[in-house]
């Protein structure tokens, strides 16, 4: 099973080295695509040079900030055309993997309480309105089967903020794809600034509303169960 990672910056040249060290170290034999949307301080540029000494990392450069989601929508279409192997579904046959906050064994240590109850919240509501079975709706650590992402329309993915990790679980669950969550320790970034605002909170929260009232008036047709590991 070839491995493609899509890990979009923006501002992250403290981090950047250290990240796709640690890629490398433990996917050897993943193909890595930075997405960078014109980061001002060579977050590009450094991941170019490491590309150079670990191999097989990839720089998309683009020319200014658009987003999350519309890094990862550009991640997943490069993923799609020049890596046809990627079409083998994952090793298990699941078609998503979610790492998870909110399973048995996953952690979030040193976090704030207004933050937890933030992201906690924000999770049970989703899953709660779009029926989505999904402790971790959020949750950035992912990996898509292409079969999957060949059945979803990129190109109606709304969301740009986080809120894109939450209307890509509800299409894959309206696809009617296995899911997988496992837990994880969400260890908090060291260096770097967090990129959340209240814009991407009240994002998210606008368009989960807009999903669950669509819902109530469309298709109620029940979704599959998801597997927790």
């Amino acid at each position: 099973m070839d491995v493609l990672v899509v890990l979009p910056t923006y501002n992250e040249s403290e981090n950047i080295d250290r990240v796709l060290r640690r890629i490398r170290a433990a996917l050897p034999a993943a193909t890595v695509l930075v997405v960078d949307d014109g980061s001002p301080d060579g977050t590009a540029d450094t991941a170019e040079l490491l590309g150079k000494e670990l191999g097989d990392i990839e720089v998309m450069r683009r020319p200014a900030k658009a987003g999350l989601g519309s890094a990862y929508r550009a991640g997943f279409r490069w993923g799609l055309e020049p890596l046809p192997s990627l079409v083998a579904p994952l090793a298990d046959g699941m078609e998503l993997v979610i790492g998870s906050r909110y399973v048995p064994g996953g952690v979030i240590p040193n976090w704030a309480w207004h933050r937890r109850l933030l992201s906690r919240g924000g999770n049970l509501y989703a899953s709660a309105v779009l029926g989505l079975g999904v402790a971790d709706a959020t949750a950035g650590f992912r990996c898509y089967a292409v079969p999957l992402l060949e059945r979803i329309d990129l190109d109606q993915v709304r969301a740009e903020g986080y809120g894109f990790q939450i209307e890509m679980t509800y299409a894959a669950r309206r696809a009617g794809a296995p899911i997988l969550e496992v837990p994880i320790s969400f260890v908090d970034r060291v260096e770097g600034e967090s990129k959340m605002s209240a814009f991407i909170v009240f994002e998210a929260l606008g368009l989960v509303t807009l999903w669950g009232l669509q819902r109530l008036v469309g298709s109620r047709r029940g979704l599959p169960e998801v597997v927790r590991a």
